[in-house]
């Protein structure tokens, strides 16, 4: 399901709604190694399919922040703003890994707008994310994503 909107003052009157559930997304290990080369995060546990193995995760697991980086698609999946002139990341309130994303599974969104207003730089949009990893009964990333629509 997506949510179409004319113009992001639009968000002003869904404060409070779920916009909806995004499609699955499959984490694989060379978007993990991609990641992993862009941070300089190359900790085993991420890169190192056979050590990881042994691990504690019994095998390789997704960056806490790759899976957080997706919000924009997570977004974008179950919201469209027909004018849009730019949606800028504005930052982060509130942000939580609960659970390890193995790779080779799959995660979606549960996306909530939890606030909307206007600004003097636009309007600012506060969306509740809750990361689902197929399979779990534990969220992998829940946080508040802040976007600045000017």
């Amino acid at each position: 399901m997506t949510t179409r909107l004319d113009s992001p003052a639009d968000l002003i009157g869904l404060t409070g709604q779920q916009l909806g559930t995004t499609e699955w997304i499959e984490i694989t290990q060379p978007q993990v190694q991609l990641f992993a080369d862009a941070t300089g995060d190359h900790q085993w546990i991420h890169t190192d399919p056979r050590r990881a193995a042994d691990g504690p995760f019994h095998g390789t697991i997704a960056h806490g922040y790759l899976t957080l980086s997706l919000a924009p698609v997570m977004i974008a999946d179950v919201l469209e703003i027909r004018d849009l002139t730019a949606a800028l990341n504005y930052g982060l309130n509130k942000v939580r890994f609960p659970a390890p994303v193995p790779v080779g599974s799959k995660i979606r969104a549960v996306v909530t707008l939890n606030a909307a207003q206007r600004k003097t730089s636009g309007v600012e949009a506060v969306f509740g994310l809750t990361y689902e990893i197929d399979g779990s009964n534990r969220p992998a990333c829940v946080a508040d994503v802040v976007v600045l629509y000017p």
